[in-house]
């Protein structure tokens, strides 16, 4: 018998996000009921097949991408841990990874070699699933935009953890940093050099302050 599941639960259990099913289901993917409150409740039989996890209806090919944003991160081994956590989910589902990426990049970065292989094995329907740690992996910012142009591709992105682990900070200051030093030079041209300083010197005080603080 099947059973049927809230979008929390699915997001809990299977890892999509309510944006995902609202996809699959324009496209006659998947057929929630609605309870007489109007709130979805999404086969679970449907979701299965749909993530590949019944052969009979889709398969289970899968890409897993990596991400750190520095190598100070990748040489402790933050890199290759994250990528051994993704392998075994694969493994533990039974899917079958065809094709395996890792990246010493930042999130901003939209030039990233790994991402634009990936992307590329998405638009030419070699994967069913994307498998990533969790959203900043695959982008700080845009997520949506590629969740979406997965989505067009038919290939589902499946987080296997609930939210962010704790990265080190270094990370985040250094996405923050260069951020500042693009607007910075867009906006003041040849000054925007020593404005992106200052203002880097202002967070890198700020970041100081708040784990002496902690």
């Amino acid at each position: 018998m099947d059973s049927y599941l809230t979008a929390t639960e699915v997001k809990k259990i299977y890892k999509l996000g309510l944006s995902s099913l609202k996809y699959w289901e324009s496209q006659g993917i998947l057929h929630p009921i609605k309870t007489p409150g109007g709130h979805r409740r999404y086969s679970e039989q449907e979701i299965q097949s749909m993530m590949g996890l019944n052969k009979a209806v889709h398969g289970k090919r899968c890409a897993v991408y990596a991400r750190v944003s520095t190598q100070k991160q990748a040489s402790s081994g933050n890199l290759d841990r994250q990528f051994e956590r993704l392998l075994e989910y694969s493994k533990q589902n039974n899917y079958d990874v065809v094709s395996s990426h890792k990246e010493i990049a930042s999130g901003l970065n939209e030039n990233r070699k790994e991402l634009k292989k990936l992307l590329s094995i998405v638009a030419e329907a070699k994967i069913d699933i994307l498998l990533i740690e969790y959203k900043d992996r695959l982008a700080r910012f845009g997520y949506r935009y590629l969740e979406g142009f997965c989505n067009a591709f038919n290939v589902a992105i499946v987080e296997i953890e609930q939210q962010e682990s704790k990265e080190p900070q270094e990370e985040l200051v250094e996405d923050m940093i260069s951020i500042v030093t693009s607007f910075s030079a867009r906006i003041y041209g040849k000054r925007g050099g020593r404005v992106a300083k200052k203002l880097t010197s202002l967070i890198e005080e700020e970041v100081a302050s708040s784990e002496n603080d902690g």
